[in-house]
C-alpha cells in the first residue's frame, strides 16, 4: 500500500473498514436517480501511536471501530449524490476531522455496473495539513 510509505504515517497505526457494503443512491444517469445502488466502502486511518495504544485496555483511549461507520451513515443520510468521487472526498474530511486521525485513505466501489468486471470505483488518500 503506498499510503504506508508516506513519512509521516512511520508512528502509525493503520485501522481499517473493509468492504462495508451500503446501498446508497448515487450516480449521474437517470436510471441510477430511481433506486439505490450496491456501494463497497474501504477506509484505512491512520493514527499515531501515541494517540492508539491503550495503557488501560479501555475504547476511550483508541479509535472507535464506530465512529468509522457512523461517519459514512451520517454522509449517506444527506440524501443523492451524484459521483463516487464526491462521496470519497466527504468522507475522508469527516475522517480527517477527528482529532486523532493524521492521515485517511477511502474508496467506493460500484460492484453491479459492468458484468465483464470485478467493479469500478474511486479511491483518495489525504494526511492531514502539518504532518
Amino acid at each position: 500500500m503506498l499510503a504506508l510509505s508516506h513519512p509521516s504515517l512511520q508512528d502509525c497505526r493503520r485501522l481499517f473498514l473493509r468492504n462495508y457494503e451500503v446501498l446508497i443512491n448515487i450516480g449521474v444517469h437517470e436510471f441510477e436517480k430511481k433506486g439505490e445502488q450496491r456501494i463497497l466502502i474501504n477506509v484505512d486511518l491512520f493514527i499515531p501511536l501515541a494517540e492508539s495504544t491503550p495503557k488501560a485496555d479501555l475504547l476511550d483511549e483508541v479509535v472507535d471501530y464506530d465512529f468509522i461507520r457512523s461517519t459514512i451513515a451520517r454522509r449517506m443520510a444527506q440524501g443523492h449524490i451524484h459521483l463516487q468521487e464526491t462521496l470519497c472526498d466527504d468522507v475522508v474530511a469527516a475522517m480527517l476531522a477527528h482529532p486523532k486521525v493524521r492521515a485517511a485513505r477511502v474508496s467506493t466501489e460500484k460492484p453491479d455496473v459492468y458484468p465483464d468486471c470485478d467493479a469500478v470505483g474511486v479511491e483518495v488518500f489525504r494526511v492531514k495539513p502539518g504532518n
